[in-house]
């Protein structure tokens, strides 16, 4: 298996590159930080080092630095990839790279446009760009797979505003995409799905509350939503995607939007404790955005584990 995670170099890439590693797959991991240069997220997770993390997880990792909104670059990949390996089996486009680009619960024309343009262009074009250059090489190899990253299943997002109308815009637009990209590459044999984690326990997100992987449950305690009792690591949708690109039936899942935990149970797997969060059951049970607690309505998040 040949696969290109676009966007890999932390959180749910990198999850998913390293699931998809355990497979035997082989890996072209890319990002724009490495060791020797961060990108503007100024973090310091590396391509390098998921890379590695694949090929010890059984597969063949491979480090390309690009930058998905330059169309140069990106095609430049393509153009690597079918010189080396002939074909394309998966392609992932999780680029994101937008954290600190909006306010939570801040009107549109409070927001910085610069700014929230700059998101919508590195939310929603760099998957544009990544699979106008890669789909051609997918659709040689016959039978491939696009899986598109967001937040929130489209069923979800379409009665509930997301904090932000650039972030809202960006994430419902990346389910339409997959929805698009079926319907465009049915003709060929091959799928497309948008699939989004739940509440994850990425590198940034257990570096805010202060805790680790070891010690996460302490966040709640520490002032984190209740939800984040239902989170999950990114190997679980790293899960979710290995199990739906070994999946000879996977066409089934075809324009759908889908969440890691509807394919859990879908597909039988579990997160690295053995749990199978269902975060988004849980945060239509509470009523999301809404104090639950305040109504007394709040179920007990160990329920959805």
């Amino acid at each position: 298996m040949i696969a290109l995670v676009a966007g890999a170099t932390r959180g749910t890439g990198r999850g998913i590159a390293r699931e998809l590693g355990a497979i035997g797959a082989t890996v072209y991991c890319t990002g724009r930080t490495t060791r020797e240069r961060r990108s503007e997220m100024n973090r310091s997770e590396t391509i390098e080092e998921t890379a590695e993390l694949v090929t010890a997880a059984g597969g063949t990792g491979i480090a390309v630095q690009v930058d998905h909104l330059e169309s140069d670059q990106v095609k430049a990949l393509a153009d690597r990839i079918e010189s080396e390996q002939g074909r394309l089996d998966v392609l992932v486009n999780d680029v994101w790279g937008a954290d600190a680009l909006w306010n939570w619960n801040t009107p549109v024309w409070e927001q910085d446009l610069d700014k929230g343009l700059r998101l919508l262009r590195l939310g929603i074009d760099t998957h544009i760009i990544t699979s106008h250059h890669l789909l051609p090489l997918l659709i040689k190899g016959g039978d491939g797979l696009v899986v598109e990253v967001t937040d929130g299943t489209w069923d979800f997002n379409v009665s509930r505003y997301r904090e932000s109308l650039v972030y809202d815009l960006a994430k419902m637009a990346v389910n339409r995409l997959a929805f698009a990209q079926a319907h465009e590459l049915r003709p060929h044999g091959c799928t497309a799905v948008a699939i989004t984690p739940g509440f994850l326990r990425s590198e940034a997100m257990l570096e805010h509350f202060g805790v680790t992987e070891d010690t996460w449950r302490d966040a709640v305690a520490k002032g984190a939503d209740a939800a984040f009792a239902v989170s999950e690591t990114p190997a679980y949708t790293g899960r979710a995607v290995a199990a739906l690109a070994a999946d000879p039936d996977r066409r089934r899942w075809s324009g759908r939007s889908v969440s890691s935990e509807e394919l859990a149970l879908a597909y039988g797997f579990t997160d690295v404790d053995g749990s199978r969060p269902q975060v988004w059951r849980y945060l239509t049970d509470v009523g999301y955005l809404t104090d639950a607690a305040e109504t007394g309505a709040a179920p007990d998040p160990e329920d959805y584990r």
